[in-house]
């Protein structure tokens, strides 16, 4: 009963869990909730204080649906009264205690007014119906609203959710420059606290039933009281509220006066009009500060708006070090005019991974005079702490001391946004809009400026500022600069070249192995017939790189990968990429490089600017880096001067005097691409050295880094595996129409050779037979079944649609059900001359052969070689990191194989490579004194089963690792394509080849008589050719007719004796 009960409380837990858990993903219509209206006059006598201010509602027919959507707001922020009845309980057990204070819950809660009844209504209120969720989470979102109609409560660790049903009124008022708001009556489920304890939630501390099942207490005197301003500016935004319970202090329901926080939403248009407050801070226009002094190219072009919500809305900006500052530490290490908790004090001035969040972007362009533009912006500027999670705080709509409300302008004459910001939830005195917000966009990078955001938060009050300026920026992916930000030109300026040459002349001494390794070997370069910018694109895109990288040398113990993304910035005078469609086609762009001045032995040393991105926790001192330096496409290297985003207290970077904009720039990057020709004689990876050129002592110092990437493949490369593929399949064609020409001269063979067709083994035959009927069952290759991991290996469209590549698939199952057939067809000849045989010697089945024997010794030669392959992967696989596989069918479903699956079907292709193994067996136990294969047929078939092998031996190491089902020949992926299989496999093939050759050059006695040691012979002798086991009956009845020619001969012997 014990065990019944608990399995009920986990089957409950299991269903209570998933039901909430999967409340967020959608909701049912609200008009599923159907509010009664029944409490009216309750809510008349409760709310008569707030009403009492109430003024007449003016005539709009639209005010039902206006005030539906403008009233709702999702995850506000909520506090509770200090006292003694807190309102609901959270579990912190999802964490370790440790990690608890540097990460406290959330409290949000989220309003939806679900309804508005025109039939209920006064000339000062509307009846309205909501719902409140309300609750404690680390990292949930409460913007959805629950699936649940009923009010309800529900916890588990690391999350505590309270729903309640509201019905009210509405009504607006003059008050505090007019409002408008909500005085609503609610019911809910609330968890009972524990009476005349000091633990108000001591059931908490058990497990079972009390846990999961806690005691919940019905409660309809709950009073929810919400103001909006009536208009959204940047001084009145703020929606406040107050939740309290109407029972007396002694009952289980009291709870301690609740206080709700929130914003004017989306649906609400904003009314800029604070320009005495921006003049203030912004005068005279523009203000001054570093970034107009640092000569940075700003946009300042007509499209201003839909970049800055392009870049800003929905993603953080970094916030930088205060690597300047030099004062108390309490000053250095405040984070603006933000009132900041432990988690933020806890980074020192360095605020690693503290972001801020700029909500609700509100950009109206607008033309001035001669025809220059500006616009006015609004925003709420949200500091995000470091372990806050980002998608929830981008939700947030609570205002507190951790948010700051702007409005400004910017102005194409100089292209800079400048703000006025109040911190908090703001009054109509406006006494705490004392921070000035400047926000700039540049268009001109370096090593030390890679944000696409740049700007700062600094104190109106100059002379005596409160807090150190605190800055920002944005830093972006190359990708995401190359859309030219419309008519304005992107530029780099390099001021590293000078620091790489010197770094390139000391990793380069005179030797003269790199001068033959020149002569022979080709790196990614500039293509001599395309344009000079097209060139200089198509070489950036050969030089980026995104793939996985491990340590260099690879560890004993199973090394992890790690993710190296190289991205080209700008290389010579190209920033980003270049289409001529898109920038307009010009002579200089089109003339080919070859015959341009530039075409000159110092332009094979290009300029390069890049970014680099290591993902994984040994790699958190580089994780990005800013690259500068030289490219060698002589060499195919890399010489790079790095700079690294330092994250230390700002005590440690005030000291560290030599850093460049905060940056440490003393690091150099060496980075090593694979050649474009012998791809079959190296590896085609890429080498990474990373090293700091600070002494050990510096705290900035880091250990040297080196990596080896996967396989990469350059652009043309990519483009081959379209002809790769296109050359295997005529590869398969020819291999095929061979085997087929192999077969059809073993079946005019046998016509003149009818005394050897018998002897020819069927074993041999059907191991080709099922060879050949697998792609034609399963879809699969012609000689292997594809395998392919989920995921890393997907097919590609191209080769999918390619019309010429489905010729060549169904020449190829062509020509495979050809061949199957002609094998059956020689099948048939062998069995119905074994059946002639048995029909003229009846009386001595012996002498008919038979694969009885035959199959036994193979099938029990070939289970051992299956058992050592076993056991050899086995002791490779613990050396080595293996991915599951998978088997896609036609369809494109994907199946999971164990191991010994799938070394099962790698070894049906070694028994097909030994096809002439059952074939030997037969020919000892037979003692043939014939020759029952063609010598064309066995040579030319194990040529065709040896191809693979050899074509796979020189081919490159790994040609395509992205999609190893294209390759038509062979699969990579195979144990038995290693290269110790690619040379054992046709030498032990050629020498079962050469042991057939020799059985039948030389008869069964003569082979006896030559193979002996002294005066013992090594093959047996007897008097029979063999024994044969099958009844009579058995193989007969397979030919019509010969079951009676046979009684007949036996009668026929009987009357003569």
């Amino acid at each position: 009963m014990l065990l019944l009960l608990l399995l009920l409380l986990l089957l409950s837990f299991t269903s209570s869990y998933s039901t909430v858990y999967t409340n967020y993903g959608e909701s049912k219509d609200d008009t599923s909730i159907t509010f009664s209206y029944d409490r009216i006059e309750e809510v008349k006598k409760e709310c008569g204080s707030v009403l009492s201010s109430a003024t007449e509602l003016k005539h709009d027919v639209n005010l039902a649906y206006r005030i539906k959507n403008e009233l709702s707001f999702v995850n506000g922020d909520w506090l509770q009264d200090d006292g003694v009845a807190p309102l609901v309980p959270f579990d912190d057990k999802d964490i370790p205690k440790n990690d608890s204070d540097l990460q406290p819950p959330l409290k949000l809660v989220s309003f939806w007014l679900l309804d508005v009844d025109k039939e209920h209504r006064s000339k000062k209120t509307y009846s309205v119906g909501g719902m409140l969720f309300l609750g404690i989470t680390r990292n949930s979102s409460f913007a959805y609203k629950p699936y649940e109609r009923s009010p309800q409560f529900q916890m588990w660790p690391g999350n505590t959710q309270l729903m309640i049903l509201f019905q009210g009124v509405y009504f607006e008022s003059e008050k505090n420059g007019g409002e408008r708001g909500l005085c609503l009556l609610g019911s809910s489920m609330l968890p009972s606290r524990q009476p005349d304890s000091s633990d108000p939630w001591e059931w908490m501390n058990g497990s079972g039933f009390n846990y999961y099942q806690p005691p919940l207490l019905q409660d309809d005197q709950l009073s929810l009281v919400l103001r909006y301003p009536r208009t959204l500016t940047l001084t009145s935004r703020a929606v406040s509220g107050e939740l309290k319970s109407l029972n007396q202090e002694s009952n289980l329901r009291y709870f301690d006066k609740v206080h709700v926080t929130s914003q004017l939403g989306a649906y609400v248009n904003y009314e800029f009009g604070s320009e005495e407050l921006v003049s203030k801070a912004c005068e005279p226009y523009p203000y001054r500060d570093e970034v107009i002094d640092a000569g940075i190219d700003i946009y300042t072009g007509s499209d201003y708006c839909g970049i800055l919500e392009r870049f800003t809305s929905g993603e953080g900006l970094k916030v930088v070090a205060n690597w300047k500052c030099n004062a108390t530490d309490e000053y250095c290490s405040k984070l603006g005019p933000f009132v900041s908790g432990k988690e933020i004090k806890a980074t020192d001035g360095g605020f690693d991974n503290v972001k801020l969040i700029m909500q609700d972007v509100r950009c109206e362009p607008k033309t001035g005079i001669r025809n220059s533009s500006y616009a006015r912006v609004s925003s709420v500027i949200r500091a995000v702490t470091p372990f806050e999670n980002q998608f929830t705080a981008i939700e947030r709509t609570g205002l507190s001391d951790m948010t700051l409300p702007a409005e400004g302008i910017w102005n194409s004459s100089n292209g800079q946004l400048c703000m006025v910001g109040c911190l908090g939830t703001v009054s109509t005195e406006a006494k705490s809009c004392d921070s000035r917000v400047c926000l700039y966009v540049p268009i001109s990078f370096s090593i030390r400026q890679r944000s696409i955001v740049v700007g700062s938060i600094s104190s109106i009050n100059n002379k005596n500022a409160p807090y150190f300026p605190l800055s920002f920026e944005k830093v972006v992916q190359p990708s995401e600069l190359w859309d030219r930000f419309s008519t304005s030109h992107m530029t780099y300026k390099y001021s590293k070249l000078e620091a790489a040459g010197a770094f390139l002349e000391r990793s380069e001494p005179f030797d003269l192995g790199a001068v033959i390794k020149k002569s022979i070997l080709s790196y990614p370069t500039l293509e001599d017939e395309a344009g000079f910018l097209v060139s200089l694109s198509l070489l950036s895109e050969d030089l980026t790189l995104h793939v996985s990288a491990i340590p260099d040398p690879v560890p004993k113990f199973r090394p992890t990968r790690t993710s190296f993304q190289m991205e080209i910035l700008s290389l010579g005078p190209l920033f980003g990429r270049y289409w001529s469609s898109e920038n307009g086609s010009t002579v200089e762009s089109d003339i080919p490089f070859h015959a341009k001045a530039e075409s000159t032995e110092k332009q094979l040393l290009l300029n390069v600017s890049a970014q680099l991105t290591l993902t994984g926790e040994p790699y958190s001192n580089t994780s990005m880096l800013f690259l500068e330096g030289l490219y060698d496409s002589h060499v195919g290297k890399m010489y790079l001067i790095g700079c690294r985003d330092v994250r230390a207290s700002w005590k440690i970077l005030f000291e560290s005097m030599d850093l460049e904009n905060g940056l440490d720039c003393l690091i150099e990057v060496k980075l090593e691409y694979p050649p474009t020709t012998a791809r079959w004689l190296m590896n085609p990876t890429a080498m990474i050295s990373i090293s700091s050129q600070r002494n050990e002592d510096d705290p900035l110092h880091f250990s040297p880094i080196n990596l080896q990437t996967l396989p990469i493949l350059y652009r043309k490369q990519r483009e081959d595996i379209l002809s790769r593929k296109g050359i295997e399949g005529l590869l398969r064609i020819l291999t095929l129409s061979l085997a087929i020409t192999c077969i059809l001269s073993q079946l005019f063979y046998i016509r003149d050779k009818v005394d050897a067709v018998p002897y020819i083994s069927l074993v041999m035959l059907g191991v080709q037979a099922l060879g050949y009927s697998f792609p034609l069952i399963t879809g699969a290759e012609a000689l292997f079944k594809q395998i392919s991991s989920e995921s890393y290996e997907t097919p590609s469209y191209d080769l999918e649609k390619s019309q010429w590549f489905h010729v060549i698939d169904y020449t190829v199952k062509i020509l495979i059900l050809v061949a199957f057939l002609l094998t059956l067809r020689l099948c048939q000849k062998v069995w119905k001359s074994r059946i002639r045989l048995l029909t003229r010697t009846p009386l001595e089945p012996g002498r008919v052969p038979s694969d009885r024997h035959v199959l036994f010794a193979s099938l029990t030669i070939h289970t051992l070689g299956f058992i050592l392959v076993l056991i050899v992967h086995t002791v490779s696989v613990s050396q080595r990191p293996v991915r599951p596989q998978k088997y896609i069918d036609p369809r494109g479903n994907s199946y999971t194989l164990q191991e010994w699956e799938v070394e099962l079907e790698e070894y049906v292709g070694l028994v097909q490579d030994f096809f002439l193994l059952p074939q030997i067996v037969g020919n000892f136990l037979w003692q043939i004194h014939c020759r029952p294969l063609r010598k064309f047929y066995y040579i030319g078939i194990t040529a065709v089963r040896l191809l693979p092998h050899i074509y796979d031996y020189l081919r490159a190491p790994v040609f395509n690792p992205y999609f190893s089902e294209e390759y038509e020949f062979v699969n990579p992926s195979l144990d038995f394509y290693s290269k110790f299989g690619d040379v054992v496999i046709p030498v032990t093939a050629v020498v079962l080849a050469i042991v057939v050759f020799v059985q039948q050059r030389w008869s069964y006695e003569k082979l006896s008589q030559t193979l002996r040691t002294g005066q013992r012979r090594l093959l047996p002798l007897g008097s029979k050719v063999y024994e044969r086991l099958p009844s009579l009956s058995f193989e007969a009845e397979l030919v019509p007719g010969v079951n009676e020619t046979v009684a007949d001969e036996r009668k026929q012997a009987e009357s003569e004796e």
